[in-house]
């Protein structure tokens, strides 16, 4: 089998409210998927966010390395693909796309060619679309968490950092008062605070019982995450924006968070979330990616979290989940024949088709062709 052709697909969408975290607020929803053609008619799919020239990338310095290529000899490409692009985001597409194709080619699952599922089906917790501009949280987060609740979600994670602590806070703890007790609570401040505002907000989030504090502080570097971890009662989150093993290698070493979130479409894919995970375990880190994109990116992280073992000796108790991002984005909820649907109990059941297992439809990504 030869890699025949290597295409991108570019996508926007007008959202038709714009919404979004601390840091800004979202009008549209793009992505860049990726489909890896070959000679025996196979095809695999893979997704990355379209941003830092990821396409640039692998239109013009990594498909002409692919085509021509065995598929399978996967281990071979990537080292080709790391040292000629050097571009998680470009990477972690193809590594996808591989990964399909791979087990396209064996006729299994994508978790099968790492031993087997440690579960048929994982938990997912609802990432919550972040602020409305000009209406304040507190008009809006009850309503919203409580009718994700009803859809069957049981973790759901705001996003906060954008209004003066008190307020927000506050505003939490209406949220916590009417959700049942045992629904579980996550903050993402995507880079919100200081560290003295950081260390306040995480203590009243404890107080109220929150599972993890996201990112609070500035990405770069993640200066100040040992000294704020050391501060908290709650575990600190942090590690998406990261694309290479070595950046995580030097997060667990200075102890910054207590779970680590490699996101396979920016740190390089299937193969090196499934790294970064391992390596974490040694640094007793818990791994919960990121995966706040198309339905492409979501599956392949439904197989990385099937993957991931319990980290613990209490099955289940802190079993890693899938981010469900439950922003507008067509190319979450239309783009595949079959969506990864959420089940009444809060779960998803990992795809169990060949590759990816999933099918996607052709026909939304060219109504959606960015310009």
């Amino acid at each position: 089998m030869k890699v025949t052709s290597v295409e991108t697909f570019a996508v926007s969408y007008a959202m038709s409210r714009p919404r979004g975290p601390s840091i800004l607020s979202y009008s549209r929803r793009e992505s860049l998927f990726v489909r890896v053609s070959t000679d025996s008619g196979l095809v695999g799919w893979g997704e990355t966010y379209a941003l830092a020239g990821a396409r640039s990338v692998i239109e013009h310095t990594l498909a002409p390395l692919l085509v021509g290529q065995d598929p399978l000899d996967l281990r071979r490409l990537r080292q080709l693909m790391w040292a000629a692009g050097r571009s998680g985001f470009a990477v972690g597409a193809l590594d996808i796309a591989l990964h399909d194709l791979w087990g396209k080619a064996l006729g299994v699952p994508v978790h099968r060619l790492y031993g087997g599922a440690q579960r048929e089906r994982v938990t997912a917790y609802a990432s919550l679309p972040g602020y409305i501009d000009g209406v304040h949280p507190a008009e809006h987060w009850v309503e919203e968490a409580q009718d994700l609740v009803e859809r069957g979600f049981t973790a759901l994670k705001l996003r906060i950092g954008r209004y003066p602590p008190d307020e927000e806070i506050a505003a939490i703890g209406k949220v916590r008062e009417a959700l049942p007790a045992g629904v579980r609570l996550m903050a993402d401040a995507n880079a919100a605070y200081t560290l003295p505002v950081a260390i306040r907000v995480g203590r009243d989030l404890a107080r109220m019982g929150l599972a993890w504090f996201e990112e609070p502080l500035s990405q770069f570097g993640y200066h100040g995450y040992p000294e704020l971890r050391a501060k908290l009662a709650l575990a600190l989150a942090g590690g998406e924006g990261l694309q290479t093993r070595a950046e995580f290698a030097a997060l667990l070493e200075r102890g910054a968070v207590d779970i680590v979130q490699p996101d396979a479409a920016i740190c390089g894919g299937i193969t090196e979330t499934l790294f970064v995970a391992d390596l974490a375990a040694l640094s007793a880190v818990q791994c919960i990616p990121h995966c706040w994109g198309g339905a492409v990116m979501a599956a392949a992280t439904t197989h990385i979290v099937a993957l991931l073992p319990d980290p613990s000796r209490l099955p289940g108790f802190e079993a890693p989940m899938l981010e469900f991002d439950v922003t507008e984005n067509p190319f979450r909820t239309e783009l595949l024949a079959e969506p990864l649907a959420l089940a009444a109990d809060g779960t998803v059941a990992v795809p169990s088709g060949p590759g990816l297992g999933i099918t996607v439809d052709e026909a939304v990504l060219r109504r959606h062709a960015a310009p």
